[in-house]
């Protein structure tokens, strides 16, 4: 690793000479896109455009120094939406590693112009996780600190052998509308079982396109979550599951799927598209798919109504409580996930 440029008293690091997580695979067409540059006329072009976003991507890195700064460059001038603020859409957000291990949250760095800096307090966190824009991409990301202080990559755990759970989803899996990147519901997933995700949400684009299925197999997760019936007719769900179940599971005989419902406030379950999945999930089980698991959407938002923007997208209560039902349902994978 080398430092990109000296500024005198401030070092700044290139986030990409770090360990960076959240990337399904690593010829991308620019460095922090989720899909590989070959996607590009493959998917639809809604699906390639927002790959361009850099949701679920993160820097994990080492440092001594008391305090650092983050410089991040984004590819859209439109840095909020009406429903999701800037401060998620195109913010970063700090994570320290308390000394019980456990992931806290240091500070979110403000979008104000295509051009950002930001400063942070570590904490004493010697280990630290950057989270990148949720509905933004990025072009570049550098981190400074005083040139007294070291950076350097993580030290090593038993996060580094854990494989990534992919998450293949709609808006709410890319992450609207979290008041921050590090609220994300996979995101959150990610810290509360300390195993890297990939990010492959698509807001409104999530129709499970058959090449967006020959990408996933591609990929050699510890789980796959397929969460993207908000996005898809009744009809797309009974054609297009259980193709893509098929698919992954000849690709990878023994990884674990997780198919799950459409979460909503309305207390419906299951929803007309959850009928539809029970009964494909039923199908595929009954002929022998293995470790084919079902999520309700029962427990994902609550019937208060407060865990909502719009009646659709999560708001941070809404994430948390979306996270907390997919962090039972993975834990049931503790040997998968390696986690205890």
């Amino acid at each position: 690793m080398t430092a990109s440029e000296d500024t005198g008293a401030t070092i700044w690091y290139d986030g990409a000479l770090l360990t960076v997580e959240g990337k399904g695979w690593q010829a991308t067409e620019s460095f922090y896109d989720r899909l590989p540059a070959k996607a590009k006329g493959m998917v639809p072009d809604g699906v390639w455009g927002l790959s361009r976003a850099s949701a679920g991507i993160c820097i994990r890195f080492a440092t001594d120094a008391s305090s650092l700064q983050v410089r991040w460059s984004l590819t859209e001038s439109e840095l909020s939406m009406h429903h999701m603020p800037a401060t998620g859409k195109s913010g970063v957000d700090l994570y320290g590693r308390d000394p019980a291990g456990n992931w806290t949250f240091l500070g979110n760095g403000r979008a104000l112009q295509m051009s950002n800096t930001a400063s942070f307090e570590t904490r004493s966190a010697s280990e630290c996780l950057l989270y990148l824009p949720l509905y933004n991409g990025v072009t570049a990301v550098a981190i400074g600190i005083s040139k007294d202080n070291r950076l350097a990559p993580p030290p090593a755990s038993v996060r580094d052998r854990r494989k990534p759970i992919v998450f293949y989803g709609t808006s709410i899996t890319q992450g609207g509308c979290a008041s921050r990147p590090g609220l994300a519901y996979t995101a959150i997933v990610g810290r509360k079982l300390d195993v890297p995700v990939i990010n492959l949400g698509f807001s409104g684009s999530a129709r499970m396109e058959p090449e967006l299925a020959d990408l996933l197999a591609e990929l050699d997760p510890s789980v796959y979550v397929i969460d993207s019936l908000w996005n898809m007719s009744p009809a797309q769900v009974a054609e297009r599951i259980e193709p893509c179940v098929r698919k992954l599971r000849r690709a990878h005989p023994e990884t674990p799927i997780l198919l799950a419902e459409d979460s909503n406030v309305w207390g419906t379950t299951p929803t007309e598209k959850g009928r539809v999945l029970r009964s494909v999930h039923e199908k595929l089980t009954s002929e022998g798919i293995k470790r084919l698991a079902f999520l309700s959407n029962e427990e994902m938002l609550e019937t208060d109504g407060e865990g909502t923007v719009d009646g659709c997208h999560p708001n941070d209560l809404g994430m948390m409580r979306h996270a907390a039902a997919f962090v039972k349902a993975l834990s049931g994978f503790k040997a998968e996930l390696g986690l205890r």
